[in-house]
């Protein structure tokens, strides 16, 4: 494991978008699952050799500071930069050590990540859960583990993911799936819409928030079009024809398909709106629901 030195880890978000973000924390640096599309690879982030992972010099104590001065908590977001639950992860615990500090200070926490690792820290998300919000996401965007294999190589496959979910949920966790990106003329299909709804549902997957395109910018652009000339050759060309240099790139069915995902969301039970998925899992905090008895 390389280091990288840091002052701050813990920084405020600014905004209460995301998942109701009140601050971010990214305890590593780089990402080894390889997926072909992902944002953190854009020039502007200048992260030099993003396919191998850094872990922040002494990130433990550098997090204790930073919570314990913090006048206000809020929900914390990790995994925006860097799945927090990498291979390394599993060795030295850095996550699963941070979480038990946000549990000591009484924050909440909301974690994207595509690793099945992230069942190991249920209790603490348990404990958690009593005074706070959590909220896991699961990022899924292929039901077929083939097609997942070839665009997140490195990741756990689908049918790992989902039965992550599967254990969160009858665990009492609130967890759903970041159905982000879609890519276009890949994976923009009913088909593969419809089965990650059903699967979700199965799954007992609370939440799926959705975003049917992709982002592609300097740095990351070149690196995706080189991997869609390994794994889907000739479509490096209609991305070229269809979007030349724009930054988001949203499928040409994006209306179908929100429609689509709409329905078969309200048919399940399943929240999609931003607003409503936060709100659920604050309604969800344990303290409020023995408060009932």
């Amino acid at each position: 494991m390389e280091y990288i030195n840091a002052k701050n880890i813990v920084s405020s978000n600014g905004y209460f978008g995301w998942f109701g973000n009140k601050y971010n924390m990214n305890i590593y640096r780089g990402c080894s699952h390889g997926c072909i599309y992902c944002d953190s690879r854009s020039s502007c982030y200048q992260i030099k050799d993003f396919d191998k992972i850094k872990a922040k010099n002494k990130a433990i104590s550098i997090i204790e500071k930073e919570l314990k001065i913090k006048r206000k908590t809020g929900i914390i977001g990790t995994g925006a930069m860097s799945d927090p639950y990498n291979p390394y992860e599993r060795k030295y615990e850095f996550t699963k050590k941070s979480l038990n500090l946000v549990n000591r200070y009484k924050f909440g926490i909301n974690i994207t990540t595509k690793s099945d690792l992230v069942t190991r820290d249920i209790n603490i998300f348990k404990k958690i859960n009593i005074h706070s919000p959590v909220l896991i996401g699961i990022t899924i965007t292929a039901d077929n583990d083939d097609i997942s294999k070839k665009i997140e190589p490195y990741a756990p496959s689908s049918s790992k993911r989902f039965k992550a979910i599967k254990i969160l949920s009858e665990n009492g966790i609130y967890v759903g799936i970041v159905m982000t990106p879609i890519l276009p003329f890949i994976t923009d299909t009913k088909e593969n819409i419809y089965s990650l709804v059903k699967r979700a549902k199965e799954c007992k997957a609370k939440f799926i928030y959705p975003y049917f395109g992709v982002t592609l910018r300097r740095g990351q652009r070149e690196y995706f079009y080189l991997k869609l000339d390994e794994y889907f050759p000739g479509m490096r060309e209609k991305y070229k024809t269809t979007y030349g240099y724009r930054y988001e790139c949203d499928s040409l069915k994006k209306d179908e398909l929100w429609k689509y995902f709409v329905s078969l969301c309200e048919k399940y039970d399943i929240k999609y709106k931003m607003n409503d998925i936060v709100k659920e899992a604050k309604n969800n905090i344990k303290t409020k629901q023995l408060s009932l008895f």
